[in-house]
């Protein structure tokens, strides 16, 4: 059952997806539509269960379950994931590579893949204080708190040692 981001309790699982490019504006229209009927539909073992998603600066599409404290079972990933390769593939875009890192410098997005952020940082181009998209985070708290951080504040500070 679809209900609004805002409306999920703060510990509801999340996931996060950053795709490779931005969308336009009719793509993320479709993607909504998609997502939308997809979350009003989602079920665990023929139950349904309460969701949501946003499609964040064009670039990113959060999914969110509200899990009441109990472990997200398989099936529910299974079908997240599929919904996502379904996007992939209409919209030509790499949204699983765990591999990619998002970015933000004078106010644009980057990905990269993974090798090329370190290099970047070697070359000092991405700093401590460049924001990052963590993507690790895995509830509704944390991606209001610490989803947008300075690389030094994330699995990304591993980089600058």
């Amino acid at each position: 059952m679809f209900v609004e981001f805002n409306e999920l309790p703060k510990n509801a699982q999340v996931w996060i997806y950053q795709s490779t490019r931005k969308f336009k504006e009719d793509e993320i229209i479709k993607i909504n539509e998609f997502l939308k009927i997809f979350v009003d539909n989602w079920k665990d073992h023929g139950k349904k269960v309460t969701g949501s998603f946003l499609v964040k600066y064009q670039q990113f599409i959060i999914i969110a379950l509200d899990n009441n404290e109990r472990n997200v079972p398989g099936c529910v990933t299974d079908a997240s994931i599929r919904a996502l390769r379904e996007i992939e593939s209409v919209f030509e875009v790499d949204l699983l590579n765990k591999f990619n890192t998002a970015y933000r410098e004078s106010g644009t997005i980057y990905t990269v893949i993974l090798i090329e952020f370190q290099q970047l940082v070697k070359e000092d181009k991405i700093t401590p204080q460049t924001i990052v998209f963590n993507g690790m985070v895995s509830s509704v708290k944390d991606f209001e708190t610490i989803w947008e951080v300075p690389a030094n504040q994330s699995w990304h500070q591993r980089y600058f040692n």
